[in-house]
Formats: structure tokens, sequence, C-alpha cells
């Protein structure tokens, strides 16, 4: 039987033009789901479901496939993917787009708030809370709150401490009202506080985590000063080799699950607000440089907003 032959013009196509680079197809499919949230077919709250997916998706995007191609950078692997690209060409073209997309994701999370703020939904600030909110908001910080806060001092005797894989911070610069000496202090959130609380009233009124500690200073730091802070929050290498003669793949998965939280910095995420010497702190503790550092003028982890969707408002 004949050999089938290729048409010319596809026979001379190069190997590399055939193939879609894996990671950057990947990123495409999520902002497509990112497109969803834009869309106003969709219910309110579900755009905003479509939203913290597009952030989960993108926390675990870094946490798995970037940093995979970090550690063939790191041992110097130059082997080219189908497509062409070698590891490092990779991850600078994840970043370009993944870029794009966390501007996108701000872009599209300030167009949802003002929708829902039209339908009497929010999410504010401490400077808008009205007296009664701020009253029951104080009871609600030095109850639930306050007794799961741990402040850590910054300073030679005290080294910056652990932040795990997503873990959620705020790095703050005092001033001691009695000799006005200075104190940089780091404050973590528990995983277990929710981010956002709803206020008590029949308009829906959220305040974030962080805000609701700003507001309340004063009660974790008596005769203190604020005069700067800002939050961040750390995505981890979570990549997990699975090695084939491993004989305990019980214990193995145990020891690779713990790994998750204490492996390297892939990303930082850090608000715009933030003082550049506290700035310059966090990344150097943290070991990373600009071009692992996102600035963040908008919501700070967007795959948190999901907790807003679980608001009882079956008319959105």
């Amino acid at each position: 039987m004949a050999t089938q032959k290729l048409p010319r013009a596809q026979a001379e196509i190069p190997d590399a033009e055939r193939y879609f680079n894996r990671e950057i197809s990947w990123l495409d499919f999520n902002d497509r789901v990112l497109e969803e949230a834009n869309n106003p077919a969709h219910p309110l709250l579900e755009r905003l479901r479509f939203l913290s997916i597009s952030g989960n998706n993108l926390d675990e995007f870094y946490m798995v496939r970037v940093a995979g191609l970090r550690g063939q950078v790191s041992a110097g692997i130059e082997t080219l993917s189908p497509e062409g690209m070698t590891p490092a060409q990779q991850l600078a073209a994840i970043a370009a787009r993944a870029d794009r997309l966390m501007e996108a994701q701000q872009a599209s999370w300030g167009n949802l708030i003002k929708e829902l703020g039209r339908v009497d939904f929010h999410v504010i600030t401490a400077e808008i809370l009205t007296p009664a909110e701020r009253s029951w908001l104080e009871k609600h910080f030095l109850d639930q709150i306050f007794p799961v806060l741990t402040p850590q001092a910054i300073d030679p005797a005290h080294p910056f401490p652990f932040i795990p894989n997503k873990g959620f911070s705020l790095i703050l610069e005092l001033r001691r009202q009695s000799d006005e000496e200075l104190l940089r202090a780091l404050l973590m959130l528990p995983s277990m506080l929710p981010r956002f609380i709803r206020l008590p009233g029949k308009a829906i009124r959220f305040i974030s985590l962080e805000n609701t500690i700003r507001a309340f200073f004063g009660q974790l730091f008596p005769g203190y000063d604020l005069l700067g802070d800002g939050a961040f929050r750390v995505i981890r290498d979570s990549d997990i080799e699975v090695e084939e003669e491993a004989e305990d793949l019980v214990r193995f998965y145990q020891t690779a699950l713990k790994r998750r939280r204490r492996g390297e910095v892939i990303r930082l995420k850090i608000e715009a607000i933030t003082p550049s010497g506290l700035y310059t702190l966090v990344q150097n503790a943290l070991n990373v440089g600009e071009r692992d550092t996102t600035v963040v003028t908008g919501v700070l982890g967007v795959a948190d907003l999901a907790l807003l969707v679980d608001e009882d408002r079956p008319d959105l």
C-alpha cells in the first residue's frame, strides 16, 4: 500500500509550530473562566464565583506549573518544549501573560463591586462604618479575632517568621508614643478566621478581616501610633514529584503534603499602599525579587471572594 503524502504546505510546517505551549494554553483557559465573570448574562453572584475560581486556578498554577519550571531553571535544564521554548523562556512568557490576567481580574472586581452596590450589596472600608456597625464590629473583634492574633516584633532579636503557603499577613511600622521609638511588627492572620465579616442589618455589607484589624489597631498595640502598613500573601512551591520506587506511598504523600506548606516562595502579592521600607523588608525576608512580586491595587486574594457568594440572595 502506498504511503500517503502530506500536502506540501502542511509538510513544510516546522515541528515546533505544530504545538501550543501548554502553560500559555492553560492561562488562556483561565482567561475564558474570567470572561464568564464579565458576562452580564450570568447572575451577579455567579459572576463573582467565576472570578474567585479564576483566582484559585491561578494560585494552583503558580504552586505547581510555575514552580516546576522554576525548578528546571535552577537545575540548569535547557531542554526545549515541543513548541521550542526553554524553561526560562516559558517563565518569561508566563510572567507577561499572567500579569495581564491579574490586571483583568482586578478590573473585573472593580466592575462587579459597582454593580453589586446598585443592589445594596457592599464590601466597605472602616471609614464608612455607621456608629452602630462600628460598635458591633468592635465587640466582634474583641470576642472573635483579638484572642487568636499574635503580633510579632521584627528586629535583630526577632527574625522574620515563616509564612506558610497561601499565608495572609499584615506588616506594620509603629512609633511608640512615650519615646517615639520605631518598631516593625508582623501579624499573621489565622486561616480559621473568615476573610470577610458580614455586618448586621438589612443591607448586605461586608468588611474584610484586614480592614477590621486596621480599624481597631489600638487594641493590639496600645501606646503606639501606626505609621504605615500593608497586607501581603505568599504562594509557595507545591509541586509534588512522585517517586516511582517509593515503598510506602501513604507516608510519601504525608511528607510531600507537609512540604507543600514550606516550599520556596514562588509569588509574593502585596498591597500597593505598603510603604517602601516595609515592601523591601518583606521581599528580602522571603528572598523574593521584583520578578516574582505582584503589587495589588484592588483586592488581595481573589480566590477568597468565594466567601461572599455564600450570601443568601437568590435574586442575585
